[in-house]
Order: structure tokens, then C-alpha cells, then sequence
């Protein structure tokens, strides 16, 4: 895969908030629970499509391929201390691919990989991710990672707000 970011002009302006995740597995949840704290917190004026990927992997080729911006949440083991921030935009999410967590991470870099492939990546893509602290079986965020969540979704709507001029 190049490193280099293909991307498509979009047929029309979508952005779309997509939160990856499983919510049993504790901080693995992250990115659902940053992207339910950001749309509760965002302008509704906004036209921003707010979708749970949870674990789809390659069902979500479509909703990439469609988007022209797309604001992804997810944990990520990126060898840093728990709780840190991660971010990652445009080209240099492809070049992190060898970041990952579990299952539905190498579905989603793979679904990047065959968007980037086939020319139709949105034009504008950020992540923003955590490194968790705990993974396994639990129904909350660790202390850490729930101390970064109103970073995350703060660093998330200056990505947005970004996006509207």
C-alpha cells in the first residue's frame, strides 16, 4: 500500500463522525462514547452524520468511500502512556497502519487500504484516538481514558468547526 493519500472529489459535502468500537471490552469502547459526548455537544445545525462502526470492518468501504470528511474515534495501541491522545490525519493514518488494537482495527485499516486503492478516500480524514489503559471485559472507560474523553471531543470539534470554512 503507497503512503500516499488518494483521495476522490466527493459527488457532495459528507461529513461523516465515525465511532469505532466494542462497548464490553472497557476502553476499547472509546470511540463510541467520544462520539455520543460530541453529538450531544454539537451544534445541530451542523450537517454531520454521527454513525456507530462498532466492529463492521469492511461493511463500512461504502460510508468511507461516500464520505468527503470523516472524523474517526478509536483506541489505539500506540505504545504511549494510558490515556494519551492520539492524532493522526490524511496520509499519516495509512502510514500508522501497523497501529492496532483489535479485530475491527485491522477491518477498518483495511477498508482505508481498498478506499485509498480504488481512488475514493474522503478528502479530508482525522483521527482521534486514545491509548487504552484496559482491555477486557467491562462496561466503562478507565480512569485515564475517561479523563481524556472531553479532550478528545474538544480536539474533535475544532476538527469540525475546521471543516466549515
Amino acid at each position: 500500500m503507497s503512503n500516499h493519500l488518494s483521495t476522490h472529489p466527493s459527488q457532495f459535502d459528507r461529513r461523516i463522525v465515525l465511532g469505532l468500537g466494542n462497548l464490553l471490552l472497557s476502553d476499547e469502547s472509546f470511540g463510541l462514547h467520544a462520539m455520543q459526548a460530541l453529538r450531544d455537544q454539537i451544534d445541530s445545525r451542523m450537517e454531520i452524520e454521527f454513525v456507530d462502526g462498532g466492529v463492521l470492518g469492511l461493511n463500512l468501504l461504502p460510508l468511507v468511500e461516500d464520505a468527503s470528511h470523516m472524523l474517526v474515534f478509536d483506541a489505539l495501541d500506540a505504545d504511549l502512556p494510558p490515556g494519551s491522545l492520539v492524532e493522526l490525519i490524511d496520509d499519516q493514518i495509512l502510514r500508522f497502519a501497523d497501529i492496532r488494537l483489535s479485530e475491527h482495527q485491522v477491518g477498518f485499516q483495511e477498508v482505508l487500504g481498498l478506499a485509498n486503492f480504488r481512488g475514493r478516500l474522503p478528502e479530508h480524514i482525522h483521527l482521534v484516538g486514545v491509548q487504552p489503559a484496559v482491555i477486557g471485559l467491562g462496561l466503562e472507560l478507565s480512569e485515564p481514558v475517561t479523563q481524556v474523553l472531553p479532550l478528545a471531543v474538544s480536539r474533535a470539534k475544532d476538527v469540525l468547526v475546521g471543516w466549515e470554512y
